[in-house]
């Protein structure tokens, strides 16, 4: 056996990766990684997060750095939403759009200061995002692609804040949701700490050296045990993701999906300056279809890429479906034509040759009691 060979081909290891063996993680390639799917269970660990709290290794995703005095006059060209008057220490959300003003990815951007930013984009999309942009900068600026030298650990769920609080000083967890703090000593380890999460929990992803996540992972672990937190995997991030009604790449937005119609309106900004497929969305702004909720009535779990009918007419597709722990029922989210999308229009979902009852509803599915 090649050693070398087979690990290339199954994907690279995060610096977590030993850590999720010994945890019993069954792992799996994702995106170009080597990731636990799960560890006791895919509803235990979702139920976990929304009662107390989940720890996920999220080193798969990619992180850009923007250095310079063009860094900004960058990020308003590559990008839609709008970063002028951008305090230090926020995070925004946006979106990268092509020239016909489909999405190229979605993303959250940090702002160190006027002249350094970081651009976190999604692992799968990583060299795509990376050359399309690099393809695109101009001016006084330094673009790097550090991803293979950051790990990231997420810290999900309402018991997050005591937990960081065993490791961390007060002053150095953000208060704020879409902040961050750099230069935070979380376990004896220097990290940057950003009050974020992909859960519909509050939470926060831990940025830091790939040498010091096997040490941070274990500190969290241990500061959680008394709190109910468990190791979780990329199932539960996406039941949880899906039951908060957050969209994925890849599935409710792609290269010919609009953000209008993914309903992404948040991370564009239409009135700032010129940006990449800005021309395009002009007027786009009442789309014929858009992303919807449907909570499913019948017998049957939708999955994505099934078709959604209104008796006999198409009235769209699912983008993604699952059944919600927490909530104890079905869901799945669409791209629905006009007017199927209206709340409580009754349509089918063709679940593997079969129509499933199912009825539109508010997304998100679950909101977190503030």
């Amino acid at each position: 056996m090649g050693g070398h060979d087979s690990i290339l081909r199954e994907g690279k290891r995060t610096p977590l990766y030993e850590n999720h063996v010994m945890l019993g993680g069954k792992i799996v390639p994702f995106a170009g990684c080597m990731l636990p799917v799960q560890y006791s269970g895919v509803i235990a660990e979702h139920m976990a997060v929304r009662s107390k709290a989940g720890i996920f290794d999220v080193s798969h995703m990619g992180e850009v750095l923007f250095t310079g005095p063009d860094a900004l006059a960058n990020l308003q060209r590559l990008l839609s939403n709008d970063f002028r008057g951008m305090a230090d220490g926020r995070v925004r959300y946006s979106l990268l759009c092509n020239d016909a003003g489909g999405i190229v990815d979605d993303l959250i951007v940090y702002r160190y200061s006027e002249e350094k930013y970081l651009a976190v984009v999604n692992a799968a999309n990583r060299e795509k995002d990376v050359a399309w942009m690099r393809e695109r900068i101009s001016g006084d600026v330094v673009m790097e692609d550090i991803s293979d030298d950051v790990a990231q650990i997420a810290l999900q769920g309402p018991a997050s804040d005591e937990i960081l609080r065993l490791l961390a000083d007060e002053s150095g967890i953000p208060g704020k949701y879409y902040t961050f703090i750099d230069g935070v000593t979380v376990g004896g380890v220097r990290c940057l700490v950003s009050q974020t999460g992909y859960t519909g929990e509050k939470g926060y992803e831990i940025y830091l050296a790939n040498s010091d996540a096997p040490k941070l992972w274990n500190a969290l672990l241990d500061a959680g045990a008394g709190y109910g937190l468990v190791p979780a995997g990329l199932g539960a991030r996406d039941t949880l993701r899906l039951e908060a009604g957050m969209p994925l790449y890849g599935h409710e937005m792609d290269d010919g999906v609009t953000p209008f119609e993914a309903g992404l309106e948040l991370g564009i900004k239409m009135e700032k300056g010129d940006f990449i497929g800005k021309s395009a969305l002009i007027g786009k702004d009442k789309p014929k279809r858009r992303r919807a909720g449907l909570r499913i009535t019948g017998r049957g779990i939708a999955r994505g890429n099934e078709a959604v009918y209104a008796g006999s007419a198409e009235a769209g597709k699912t983008t993604s479906g699952t059944h919600c722990p927490f909530l104890g029922y079905p869901v799945a989210m669409a791209l629905l034509d006009e007017p199927y999308g209206e709340i409580g229009t009754a349509l089918e979902v063709d679940v593997r040759g079969r129509r499933v009852s199912a009825e539109v509803v508010h997304l998100p599915f679950y909101k977190r009691a503030k």
